[in-house]
């Protein structure tokens, strides 16, 4: 696969590259993602080019899968952000429950325009990977349910 290096050699580049991506504290986050994208049967180098700058390889031609990818890579570094001054690492829990909150304004968005056909085909199998990853309890303290109907 032909995904360009990432800038290393520029202070800020490096710097940046560090935090997001090379960081102790965000790596078991990223590892999350990439298990999840694993078990959607999506094959992807662990790159940062991909969730960083939205570089796909070229081979990755549907558009479902990118849709899907780029939501899950938008909630890591929504969670990545949101703990960035903490001495802890970026919960798996905390980045499926934006992801989730997306999965829901996608839901809205597909209701309101008719496209539920589309919406279930891209989301059925990332709703049951994320379900599965929470407790009963944890889902019932999110108000985490099924809006595909498989569940």
């Amino acid at each position: 696969m032909s995904l360009p290096a990432m800038p290393t050699s520029h202070m800020g580049a490096g710097l940046s590259l560090s935090c997001w991506w090379e960081c102790k504290l965000v790596k078991p986050l990223w590892k999350s993602v990439w298990r999840f994208l694993r078990n959607l049967k999506i094959t992807l180098p662990f790159n940062p080019a991909i969730p960083l700058l939205g570089i796909y390889p070229k081979e990755m031609k549907l558009a479902n899968k990118k849709a899907v990818c780029t939501l899950m890579f938008i909630a890591a570094q929504f969670t990545i952000a949101k703990t960035w001054n903490q001495p802890k690492c970026p919960s798996t829990v905390d980045w499926i429950k934006k992801l989730w909150d997306m999965y829901s304004i996608e839901d809205y968005t597909a209701v309101k325009n008719n496209e539920t056909r589309s919406f279930a085909t891209r989301w059925m199998n990332l709703e049951n990977i994320m379900l599965s990853e929470l407790s009963q309890s944890q889902r019932d303290k999110y108000h985490m349910f099924s809006l595909t109907g498989d569940n």
